[in-house]
């Protein structure tokens, strides 16, 4: 039952990361029976599942090296990484009873949901910045993260569990504060850009 937890949490939380490759390391090691997947996932482990998987992870790994456009793409897998959490997450408990699924499926998009707002509010707050490098640094530290993620999931289930915790204790504190330096810095730029007696700057000013 810890496995099976740590394989639906693990995925799940992947998922709002690094869709893509989550699903192509998962798929691969089945592939090479390193790893044995329930039956109703057993479709990762198939050569085109793997396939396409690789190709769209170079795709994304790209795509989140670019300033701004990292951004939006992340808004644009707002809708497919959370479902895609919910239906990992269902998935690694296989064949259970209905009520745990729909509970595992919550929990899933819940856990996806999580990690992929704090990658895509921290990387929003980075592209205020007009140098590219604590972008560049924060899209490796999120490549890394998601695999070791995978991996400790996978292979050391109880170790993932607790920083998983962690994680979420984490997140529910920086969240707010991530939203709020969001719209502090968009507001600002507006108001830049804006002319500086004009009546539109005057609103910002007093939305501030």
């Amino acid at each position: 039952m810890l496995e099976s937890l740590s394989l639906a949490a693990g995925l799940s939380w992947a998922s709002g990361l690094r869709l893509y490759i989550t699903v192509f390391i998962a798929g691969l090691f089945q592939r090479i029976d390193l790893i044995h997947l329930p039956d109703s996932l057993a479709v990762l482990g198939s050569p085109w599942v793997i396939g396409i998987a690789a190709v769209l992870s170079v795709i994304e790994f790209l795509a989140d090296k670019i300033p701004a456009f990292d951004s939006l793409w992340d808004a644009i897998h707002t809708l497919i990484r959370i479902p895609a959490g919910a239906v990992l997450g269902a998935g690694s408990l296989g064949h259970a009873d209905p009520a745990m699924l729909t509970i595992a499926a919550l929990a899933g998009g819940t856990l996806a949901g999580a990690s992929h707002f704090a990658k895509a509010g921290t990387r929003a707050l980075i592209n205020l910045s007009p140098e590219p490098v604590s972008n560049w640094a924060a899209s490796a530290t999120e490549d890394v993260g998601a695999m070791l993620g995978i991996a400790l999931a996978l292979f050391v289930p109880l170790l993932f569990l607790v920083i998983l915790i962690v994680f979420l204790v984490c997140v529910g504190w920086a969240l707010p504060r991530l939203v709020r330096g969001v719209h502090g810095g968009v507001s600002r730029m507006a108001k830049h850009m804006l002319p500086n007696h004009g009546p539109m700057n005057q609103l910002w000013s007093k939305h501030d």
